[in-house]
């Protein structure tokens, strides 16, 4: 099943445009945009949530037209987890991850006890549960961010949006999130797109990728496909070695000085990549 299709996308800002995106994503795929600042990858989630409306193009979420999608209906499907999302107020991290029940909550806005159930599921599975009781203003940057996903998980999205989600997040939390988002793919046929700056994360987890470079789309496929050094050097403007994860067999991006690759081990002499 198809739950996101853009066709010939274009939006415009005032100094910046995205034009002529199309791709699909389907349930249960874990799907990573990557690119360098500025490319138009934060842009595409807010059009894709409905944040932003497409100038050109079509964007169906579910089979339906974005533009005919009352923000009400948009939030039962679809979950955002922003860059910016903060709560400032002193909310407990049970609180703030309850707010995600809100879409389905009835008239009144009292909860459940099925709502209960499924706020500690999604905090067990962001690994917040320990902190329940503390202030969301308390916490550790990483602590936040693990609470807006569960957050977000808790609106039970068919579709679940991430702008950097690893962001603030120590390596152990990385690793754990990007399994958990993959698992809850695979098991609850949830579509995730995920914008990540991490290339060697995105190609570890990632069931296809999107390049986006100056608000075009640079490549778009299996993440094999994508990470070349070709296109990942040409999109970054930086010289790059892409080979394969010595566990598992997926590409693996090394940076190289841009001045260019040693000639051999143990010299100092380069090889200029670009020029001289």
């Amino acid at each position: 099943m198809v739950s996101v299709l853009l066709e010939h996308l274009s939006f415009r800002y005032s100094n910046f445009r995205l034009s002529d995106i199309s791709f699909e994503v389907s349930a249960g795929e874990f799907f990573s945009i990557v690119g360098p600042n500025g490319s138009g990858k934060t842009t595409l989630l807010k059009l894709i949530d409905g944040l932003l409306s497409p100038q050109q193009g079509r964007l169906q979420l579910f089979g339906k037209d974005i533009r005919r999608l009352k923000r009400s209906e948009v939030a039962r499907i679809a979950a955002f987890v922003r860059q910016e999302g903060a709560v400032v107020f002193p909310f407990t991290v049970y609180e703030v991850v309850m707010m995600g029940r809100a879409p389905h909550l009835a008239l009144l806005g009292f909860d459940s006890e099925e709502d209960r159930k499924i706020v500690h599921w999604a905090m067990g599975v962001a690994q917040v549960s320990e902190i329940a009781n503390r202030l969301i203003t308390e916490i550790s940057e990483g602590e936040r961010q693990r609470t807006y996903v569960a957050r977000a998980l808790a609106q039970e999205p068919g579709l679940l949006l991430l702008d950097e989600p690893h962001a603030h997040l120590d390596i152990a939390h990385q690793i754990s999130l990007y399994e958990s988002l993959r698992h809850l793919a695979r098991t609850r046929q949830l579509a995730v797109i995920a914008v990540a700056h991490d290339l060697n994360l995105a190609s570890m987890f990632s069931d296809r990728m999107l390049l986006l470079k100056d608000g075009k789309v640079a490549a778009v496929g299996k993440v094999d496909e994508v990470m070349t050094s070709r296109l990942i050097s040409e999109a970054f403007h930086v010289p790059v070695i892409i080979d394969k994860h010595p566990l598992v067999d997926t590409p693996r991006v090394t940076l190289t000085p841009s001045n260019g690759i040693p000639d051999s081990v143990g010299t100092n002499r380069h090889r200029p990549l670009f020029g001289s």
